[in-house]
């Protein structure tokens, strides 16, 4: 088990509007000031979506760039491009995220019926996206929709090589309408299935919507890291709106700390994961 916590944090995401949820970050300002108030309560990795001027989802180079930028600028904490966008994005869209020049991407391990769509993610891609980041130095971080990919994975890595770093980092994306449930058995079901990567892999887990407290307590439980943010959930409770990521990243890390794991520092993290400083 883990003596810290690496708290990521997913501010905005690709799916909920600004109209519908007005605490969205949305904007290069929201995102940074989101991104400091997050680093303060105990984040230290920030996994990306930017938004154009009209809030639509987006995955202009330019902005990608100027995001990376102003976060790298303004905090320490560890920049996380989604390669995911949104489920409507290209392939060549999605690939070009790398030339922002993250510290990690995501890279996620197959395809998935993600409610009314489908989040497409061919072997070949799969596999264009891993090389890559390994020539280039980003660190991926695998996100698992559902137990088959992490064999997957596990094919990718014997195939293809361990990624930069040299540390297998999964992420767990639990109760999206078409993946794996959000629920206790699942979780211990991916971390029992882990033992057939590479000796050391760590996993975080995300909890979407009403998984978002049983994931979060079940990974501290057994030795994960967490995953929270406005990505991921808009209610802080039933009935209760989240006011501000910081407000989910601060409950994380509250439990974090009850659970003798407190969050990991940007710079511990980067130790983890196998990034370099700086």
């Amino acid at each position: 088990m883990t003596n810290g916590t690496l708290i990521t944090v997913a501010p905005t995401g690709a799916e909920s509007a600004k109209a519908d949820v007005p605490a969205l970050p949305v904007t290069l300002d929201e995102l940074v000031a989101t991104a400091k108030e997050c680093e303060a309560v105990g984040a230290s990795v920030i996994h990306v979506h930017i938004r154009d001027e009209d809030a639509q989802p987006s995955l202009d180079p330019i902005r990608l760039r100027e995001t990376v930028a102003a976060l790298r600028s303004s905090t320490d904490l560890i920049v996380q491009l989604s390669s995911g966008g949104s489920v409507h994005d290209p392939e060549s869209a999605r690939l070009a995220v790398l030339d922002a020049g993250p510290d990690m991407a995501s890279c996620t391990m197959g395809t998935v019926n993600f409610g009314d769509d489908v989040f497409m993610n061919r072997w070949e891609f799969i596999v264009d996206l891993h090389t890559r980041m390994q020539e280039r130095g980003v660190v991926p971080e695998y996100e698992i929709f559902d137990l088959g990919q992490l064999w997957s994975l596990q094919r990718l890595l014997d195939k293809y090589g361990l990624p930069a770093g040299g540390h297998v980092h999964v992420d767990f994306v639990m109760n999206v309408p078409g993946g794996m449930p959000g629920t206790a058995a699942a979780l211990v079901a991916c971390q029992q299935a882990l033992r057939e990567l590479p000796e050391g892999t760590t996993f975080s887990a995300t909890g979407i919507g009403r998984a978002t407290l049983p994931v979060l307590l079940t990974s501290l439980g057994a030795g994960g890291h967490l995953r929270v943010g406005m990505e991921d959930t808009v209610t802080y409770a039933k009935g209760q709106p989240v006011e501000s990521n910081a407000q989910l990243v601060a409950r994380a890390s509250a439990f974090a700390r009850l659970a003798q794991r407190p969050p990991l520092t940007p710079g511990e993290a980067r130790n983890l994961l196998g990034i370099p400083a700086r």
